[in-house]
This record gives C-alpha cells, structure tokens and sequence, in this order.
C-alpha cells in the first residue's frame, strides 16, 4: 500500500464514525457531534493536520488514558456584557471553545465587541474554525491557544512555548473569507505527524537539537519533543537573521492571552505530567473575540472592501515561474473544491487507526473501502 492516500471516505461517513467513535468512549451525543463537525472541517479544507489523522492519538487514547473528560463541564468563573472567564475542568476542548466563541458572537450582537478566555481546557481543533463562526455572523473573529511546550525561545534550544497558533477570520464578497491560521512556530507537531504517517523526513530548519542543530528524523523528533531532547523552532526560523524573534515574540503573546487573563497554567505548567511524573490533563487556555462589523461599517461595504484588497494582492506582479499568487483562506476553498466529491483522504497509518477504533468498539455498521 503506497502512501499518498490510496483511499478516499466520504466526508458523511467519516463525520458519522468520529461521533461514534467518541461516544464509545463516553462524549456526549450531542458533544460527540460537536467535536466530529470540527473535525470533519479542517479534512473538508486540507487541513489534514487537525483531522481524522487527531481522532485516537489526541483524543481517543488521551480519554481511554484518563487524561481528558469525555462529559464536559462548562463553568462560568466571571461574566460581564462584554467577557467571561470560563473553567473547562479539562473536558472536551472543542465544545469549550465552541460555547467560548459563541458566547463572544453574542456579546459582540449587542454590544459591538465580546471576548472570552478558558482555563483548563483541551486541544480544540483546528483554530479556523472559531473565526469561520463570527464571520458567518458579519463580524470578524480572532482565536489563540497556547498549547504543551515545543517552541524554544529565540537562542534557546529548550521547549517552553506551545505551538500558539493566533487566528484571525475576516468576511469578503468573494466565495471565500480571509482565514489566516497558523502556528508562531515554522511548523507545528500535527503537520510533522503527517510527514511521519508518510513516512517522510522533515526539512531543513523546522527542528533543533538540545546543541541547536537541525534535525529531520521525523519518526524520532516526536518522541524526543516530548522528552525535550527537541525543539521546534519559532517562526522565521533560528537565531534573530531570519525573523525568528518576531515568532518568538507572538508565540509569547498568545500564551500571555492564553493564560494571564483567566489565571490558567502556562509554559512547563502545559507539558501534561504532575510533579511526580504521572500523566495528567494539559490545563490548556483559550481566547476568543468577536468584532460586529456593524457597529463600525455596513458589511457589505466591509467586504467589498475586504474582497478589492485580496484581489489586488492576488493580481500583483507574479515572481518569475510562478503563476500565481494566493491569500490566507484560498487554498482551504480551493481543497474543499477538490475534496467535496471525494471524500477523506486516508493513507495506511489512517486505515490502522480507523480499524482499530471499529475493533475496539464494535462499529460494524461501518463499511470502508479500504476493507474490500
């Protein structure tokens, strides 16, 4: 079996097995939907980092381990019109932050603005998908999480800030938003889990060693991320030449947002092991903020606006050999355009998985290609 993905699943059905595969692991019917439709949309889009590929290793197994809650516990610590500061208690981390974003949208419907930040929360997702809600309310949307520690700060070569992606949504009059999602480290550990599912080595400069030397040996560079023999680098890459203090710096403004405004756990507090070593939930933190364009401008007029910058950018001069330029958000539409009548992509790694959930939890009622 090759691995560029021999098989496809139709987007349906592999929405239909994530919820029940979670709920064999005791989510919620309804959370259980919640969390599928999440990830359902980062495979929709080619995010395929944040995916089927994330159903066992990070939250299937984490729940079977004991180290995240599959019935989630929403608590509202502090709320005024315009924010809350809300308590996950460790539970499913894209329910947290889908009832965070949208109690910012519904702030932001009465009072122009709302933001919300959670503690002890869980890995929720593709970050994408939190913006995509305010826009489909006319508002702009901007997310951050901080996450287990693999980015070491500029000159240094230990792992202390997450991956922290910061994620800001905005809506155009072009069939697509503006959606810039991404990490503030060159990568991230869900793309370098593709490129081990591909069984492929990583590029130059994404990785350094504990003597700040590069390293590609993807399968290896995962489990020693986790004992901090490796560090991801941040973005714009080593040593101040290239930028890398500029990531440095907004990978630390997200875990200050991610934590200092509720009173969550930061840096090594992330790593998911008590002082004695014993696995334990991740306590991650989250921000979310809604902007109502129409407290500032009708949105249409916002997106007409919106969509002439893109379009300029799109049609400026192009580099020798290129043919053409993109803006954050066109390619995920352009994947959706290739994917939407074909499916889930699934390479071996993924078949292993998916067979192993319906194994384990008795979905006979699932029929795969790949088991024909």
């Amino acid at each position: 079996m090759k691995n560029e993905a021999p098989y496809t699943v139709p987007f349906d059905t592999m929405e239909a097995f994530m919820a029940d595969a979670l709920k064999g692991v005791g989510v919620p019917e309804e959370d259980a939907k919640v969390c599928a439709d999440i990830l359902i949309n980062a495979d929709k889009r080619g995010i395929d980092s944040h995916g089927i590929g994330r159903l066992k290793p990070i939250y299937y197994d984490r729940i079977k381990k004991g180290i995240q809650h599959p019935v989630t516990e929403f608590e509202i610590v502090k709320e005024t019109f315009t924010t809350a500061v809300i308590d996950g208690h460790d539970g499913m981390g894209h329910v947290i932050a889908k009832r965070a974003m949208q109690m910012a949208i519904d702030k932001a419907k009465i009072y122009g603005m709302g933001m919300t930040v959670v503690r002890n929360s869980t890995h929720y997702g593709f970050a994408g998908y939190y913006p995509l809600m305010a826009i489909e309310n006319n508002m702009i949307g901007i997310t951050g999480t901080n996450a287990r520690p693999s980015i070491a700060p500029t000159f240094g070569v230990e792992n202390m800030l997450g991956t922290n992606p910061i994620t800001f949504g905005m809506p155009s009059d072009e069939p697509f938003p503006f959606v810039i999602d991404c990490a503030t480290s060159v990568s991230q550990r869900g793309k370098i889990e593709v490129y081990d599912r591909e069984n492929k080595e990583l590029p130059e400069g994404w990785v350094i060693d504990r003597q700040g030397n590069s390293r590609t040996d993807t399968k290896q560079i995962l489990i020693d991320l986790v004992k901090g023999e490796a560090a991801l680098t941040p973005l714009g890459g080593i040593g101040e030449d290239t930028g890398g203090y500029k990531g440095y710096g907004y990978a630390t403004v997200v875990e200050i947002l991610s934590a200092a405004l509720q009173g969550g756990s930061f840096l090594k507090g992330l790593l998911g092991f008590d002082p004695n070593g014993n696995a334990q939930p991740y306590h991650l933190g989250h921000f979310f903020i809604a902007i109502n364009i129409d407290n500032f401008i009708e949105p249409d007029a916002f997106k007409k606006t919106t969509g002439d910058i893109l379009r300029d950018l799109r049609n400026s001069d192009k580099m020798p050999g290129q043919d053409r330029i993109y803006t954050a958000g066109e390619k995920e539409y352009d994947k959706w355009l290739e994917r939407k009548d074909t499916g889930v992509p699934v390479n071996d790694a993924l078949i292993k998985d998916i067979l192993a959930i319906k194994a384990e939890l008795g979905l006979n009622q699932y029929s795969f290609p790949f088991e024909k």
